[in-house]
Protein backbone atom coordinates (compact mmCIF):
# COMPACT_ATOMS: atom_id res chain seq x y z
CA UNK A 1 0.00 0.00 0.00
CA UNK A 2 2.61 2.20 0.49
CA UNK A 3 4.56 1.60 -2.22
CA UNK A 4 1.14 1.97 -3.92
CA UNK A 5 0.52 5.75 -2.48
CA UNK A 6 4.26 6.79 -3.36
CA UNK A 7 3.33 6.09 -6.90
CA UNK A 8 0.40 7.86 -7.19
CA UNK A 9 2.04 10.82 -5.58
CA UNK A 10 4.82 10.68 -7.55
CA UNK A 11 2.84 10.27 -11.07
CA UNK A 12 0.46 13.16 -9.67
CA UNK A 13 3.76 15.62 -9.15
CA UNK A 14 4.36 18.30 -11.21
CA UNK A 15 6.65 17.22 -13.72
CA UNK A 16 10.00 18.94 -13.61
CA UNK A 17 11.09 21.48 -16.01
CA UNK A 18 14.12 20.85 -17.77
CA UNK A 19 16.69 23.03 -17.71
CA UNK A 20 17.49 25.25 -21.16
CA UNK A 21 20.82 24.29 -22.80
CA UNK A 22 23.20 26.97 -23.91
CA UNK A 23 22.86 27.05 -27.07
CA UNK A 24 19.23 27.52 -27.04
CA UNK A 25 19.44 30.38 -24.69
CA UNK A 26 21.79 31.25 -27.39
CA UNK A 27 19.18 30.56 -30.27
CA UNK A 28 16.50 32.87 -27.88
CA UNK A 29 19.03 35.74 -27.38
CA UNK A 30 19.97 35.52 -31.65
CA UNK A 31 15.49 35.26 -32.10
CA UNK A 32 15.15 38.54 -29.91
CA UNK A 33 18.06 40.16 -31.64
CA UNK A 34 17.00 39.44 -34.95
CA UNK A 35 13.21 40.92 -34.05
CA UNK A 36 14.81 44.16 -33.04
CA UNK A 37 17.34 44.33 -35.78
CA UNK A 38 16.83 42.11 -38.88
CA UNK A 39 20.51 42.64 -40.24
CA UNK A 40 22.23 41.24 -37.10
CA UNK A 41 21.96 37.76 -39.43
CA UNK A 42 23.88 39.52 -42.61
CA UNK A 43 26.60 41.13 -40.08
CA UNK A 44 27.31 37.84 -38.41
CA UNK A 45 27.86 36.14 -41.60
CA UNK A 46 30.04 38.49 -42.67
CA UNK A 47 32.21 38.61 -39.89
CA UNK A 48 32.75 34.91 -40.09
CA UNK A 49 33.62 34.29 -43.44
CA UNK A 50 35.53 37.54 -43.27
CA UNK A 51 37.86 36.20 -40.54
CA UNK A 52 37.83 32.79 -42.41
CA UNK A 53 38.95 34.67 -45.74
CA UNK A 54 41.61 36.68 -43.92
CA UNK A 55 42.62 33.56 -42.56
CA UNK A 56 42.77 31.84 -45.69
CA UNK A 57 44.89 34.58 -47.38
CA UNK A 58 47.40 34.66 -44.37
CA UNK A 59 47.57 30.66 -44.90
CA UNK A 60 48.34 31.10 -48.95
CA UNK A 61 51.45 33.70 -48.10
CA UNK A 62 52.79 31.59 -45.40
CA UNK A 63 52.33 28.86 -47.50
CA UNK A 64 50.16 26.88 -44.82
CA UNK A 65 46.44 27.33 -45.79
CA UNK A 66 44.32 24.59 -44.76
CA UNK A 67 46.46 24.97 -41.02
CA UNK A 68 45.65 28.67 -40.70
CA UNK A 69 42.01 28.43 -42.22
CA UNK A 70 41.63 26.25 -39.28
CA UNK A 71 43.37 28.46 -36.61
CA UNK A 72 41.16 31.14 -37.56
CA UNK A 73 37.76 29.13 -37.03
CA UNK A 74 37.47 29.79 -33.13
CA UNK A 75 39.07 33.03 -34.03
CA UNK A 76 35.59 33.25 -35.82
CA UNK A 77 33.66 31.90 -33.57
CA UNK A 78 34.62 34.14 -30.87
CA UNK A 79 34.11 37.57 -33.12
CA UNK A 80 30.74 36.10 -34.03
CA UNK A 81 29.58 35.55 -30.52
CA UNK A 82 30.66 38.76 -28.82
CA UNK A 83 29.17 40.73 -31.69
CA UNK A 84 25.80 39.09 -31.24
CA UNK A 85 26.09 39.66 -27.13
CA UNK A 86 27.00 43.40 -27.87
CA UNK A 87 23.56 43.79 -30.60
CA UNK A 88 21.51 41.63 -28.01
CA UNK A 89 22.53 44.33 -25.61
CA UNK A 90 21.50 47.26 -27.78
CA UNK A 91 17.95 44.95 -28.63
CA UNK A 92 17.66 44.69 -24.90
CA UNK A 93 17.98 47.74 -24.31
CA UNK A 94 15.87 49.61 -27.06
CA UNK A 95 13.09 47.28 -26.00
CA UNK A 96 12.86 48.47 -22.30
CA UNK A 97 14.05 51.99 -23.21
CA UNK A 98 11.43 55.27 -21.93
CA UNK A 99 9.05 52.48 -20.07
CA UNK A 100 8.97 53.41 -16.27
CA UNK A 101 12.12 51.78 -14.56
CA UNK A 102 14.03 50.98 -16.90
CA UNK A 103 16.81 52.60 -15.18
CA UNK A 104 16.82 50.14 -12.52
CA UNK A 105 16.98 46.85 -15.36
CA UNK A 106 20.07 48.97 -16.48
CA UNK A 107 21.33 49.19 -12.90
CA UNK A 108 21.13 45.86 -12.37
CA UNK A 109 23.71 44.64 -14.98
CA UNK A 110 26.48 46.93 -13.31
CA UNK A 111 29.30 45.26 -11.80
CA UNK A 112 30.60 44.21 -8.54
CA UNK A 113 30.92 46.94 -5.75
CA UNK A 114 27.82 49.07 -6.13
CA UNK A 115 24.62 49.01 -3.66
CA UNK A 116 21.70 49.81 -6.41
CA UNK A 117 18.12 50.08 -4.71
CA UNK A 118 15.69 47.99 -6.82
CA UNK A 119 12.83 50.40 -6.01
CA UNK A 120 12.45 54.05 -6.28
CA UNK A 121 14.07 56.40 -3.91
CA UNK A 122 11.46 59.17 -5.10
CA UNK A 123 8.89 59.32 -7.06
CA UNK A 124 5.95 62.05 -8.99
CA UNK A 125 3.04 60.10 -8.53
CA UNK A 126 1.51 62.76 -10.88
CA UNK A 127 3.89 62.63 -13.45
CA UNK A 128 5.61 59.23 -13.02
CA UNK A 129 9.20 60.69 -12.75
CA UNK A 130 11.19 58.46 -10.41
CA UNK A 131 14.57 58.47 -9.11
CA UNK A 132 16.60 55.63 -8.53
CA UNK A 133 19.81 55.52 -6.21
CA UNK A 134 23.24 53.64 -6.56
CA UNK A 135 26.03 53.85 -3.96
CA UNK A 136 29.67 52.63 -4.90
CA UNK A 137 33.43 53.92 -4.48
CA UNK A 138 32.45 57.35 -6.26
CA UNK A 139 29.89 57.69 -3.89
CA UNK A 140 26.14 58.25 -4.10
CA UNK A 141 24.87 57.93 -7.29
CA UNK A 142 20.59 59.49 -8.31
CA UNK A 143 19.51 58.40 -11.33
CA UNK A 144 16.51 60.04 -12.87
CA UNK A 145 14.18 59.20 -15.39
CA UNK A 146 11.76 61.79 -16.92
CA UNK A 147 12.17 65.20 -19.25
CA UNK A 148 14.98 67.21 -18.17
CA UNK A 149 12.70 69.98 -17.03
CA UNK A 150 10.63 67.92 -14.83
CA UNK A 151 13.15 65.38 -13.41
CA UNK A 152 15.98 68.36 -12.13
CA UNK A 153 13.24 69.65 -9.10
CA UNK A 154 12.73 65.90 -7.96
CA UNK A 155 16.59 64.96 -8.45
CA UNK A 156 17.70 68.28 -6.54
CA UNK A 157 15.11 67.64 -3.79
CA UNK A 158 16.74 63.78 -3.49
CA UNK A 159 20.29 65.18 -3.37
CA UNK A 160 19.25 67.68 -0.21
CA UNK A 161 17.71 64.80 1.64
CA UNK A 162 20.93 62.23 0.85
CA UNK A 163 23.13 65.62 1.66
CA UNK A 164 21.46 66.18 5.29
CA UNK A 165 22.20 62.72 6.05
CA UNK A 166 25.50 61.87 4.01
CA UNK A 167 26.98 65.45 4.37
CA UNK A 168 30.61 64.84 2.97
CA UNK A 169 30.04 62.28 0.19
CA UNK A 170 30.24 63.23 -3.14
CA UNK A 171 26.67 63.35 -4.73
CA UNK A 172 26.13 62.75 -8.95
CA UNK A 173 22.73 63.19 -10.32
CA UNK A 174 22.04 61.54 -13.60
CA UNK A 175 19.46 62.14 -15.58
CA UNK A 176 18.38 59.11 -17.93
CA UNK A 177 16.69 60.05 -21.10
CA UNK A 178 17.11 61.48 -24.48
CA UNK A 179 16.52 65.02 -24.04
CA UNK A 180 19.67 67.56 -24.61
CA UNK A 181 22.09 66.84 -22.13
CA UNK A 182 20.83 63.42 -20.87
CA UNK A 183 22.61 60.46 -20.12
CA UNK A 184 20.46 57.34 -22.74
CA UNK A 185 20.34 54.69 -21.78
CA UNK A 186 22.40 52.08 -23.10
CA UNK A 187 25.15 54.45 -21.66
CA UNK A 188 23.84 54.59 -18.01
CA UNK A 189 26.21 51.85 -17.01
CA UNK A 190 29.49 52.88 -18.54
CA UNK A 191 28.46 56.77 -17.91
CA UNK A 192 28.37 55.47 -14.04
CA UNK A 193 31.27 53.42 -14.18
CA UNK A 194 33.66 56.25 -15.04
CA UNK A 195 33.30 57.90 -12.07
CA UNK A 196 36.41 58.42 -9.94
CA UNK A 197 36.32 56.79 -6.62
CA UNK A 198 36.11 58.29 -3.52
CA UNK A 199 35.11 56.38 -1.09
CA UNK A 200 36.32 53.28 0.56
CA UNK A 201 34.88 49.68 0.90
CA UNK A 202 34.15 50.25 4.48
CA UNK A 203 32.72 54.14 3.86
CA UNK A 204 30.60 52.65 0.79
CA UNK A 205 28.88 50.08 3.21
CA UNK A 206 28.30 52.71 6.51
CA UNK A 207 26.38 55.18 3.88
CA UNK A 208 24.27 52.60 2.04
CA UNK A 209 23.31 51.90 5.33
CA UNK A 210 22.85 55.12 6.34
CA UNK A 211 21.09 55.72 3.34
CA UNK A 212 18.44 52.78 4.08
CA UNK A 213 17.71 54.02 7.11
CA UNK A 214 16.30 57.02 5.83
CA UNK A 215 14.42 55.69 3.59
CA UNK A 216 12.85 53.10 5.95
CA UNK A 217 11.96 56.25 7.92
CA UNK A 218 9.84 57.41 5.19
CA UNK A 219 5.91 56.21 4.73
CA UNK A 220 5.75 53.63 2.71
CA UNK A 221 3.94 53.20 -0.59
CA UNK A 222 0.56 50.84 0.70
CA UNK A 223 0.86 46.98 -0.63
CA UNK A 224 -1.30 46.47 -3.45
CA UNK A 225 -0.40 49.57 -4.57
CA UNK A 226 2.04 50.04 -8.08
CA UNK A 227 4.36 53.32 -7.60
CA UNK A 228 4.87 53.65 -11.50
CA UNK A 229 0.89 53.90 -12.26
CA UNK A 230 0.51 55.80 -8.19
CA UNK A 231 -1.98 59.17 -8.52
CA UNK A 232 -2.60 61.45 -6.02
CA UNK A 233 -6.06 62.08 -3.71
CA UNK A 234 -7.26 64.80 -5.57
CA UNK A 235 -10.04 65.14 -3.36
CA UNK A 236 -8.07 64.62 0.15
CA UNK A 237 -6.11 67.71 -1.15
CA UNK A 238 -8.67 69.86 -1.36
CA UNK A 239 -9.80 68.84 2.23
CA UNK A 240 -12.81 67.20 1.03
Amino acid sequence: MALKKNKDAAEGAAPKQKKKRWYHQLWEVFQMTREAQPSIVWWLLGAFVGILALGLVIGLAVGHPVYVTLLSLPVALIVVMLLLSRRAERAAYSRIEGTPGASASALGTIRRGWNVEEQPVAIDPRTQDVVFRAVGRPGVVLIGEGPSHRVKRLLEGERKKVARVAPNVTIHLVEVGRDEGQTSLPKLVRTIQKLRPSLSKAEVAAVSKRLRALQSSRPPIPKGVDPMRARPDRKGMRGR
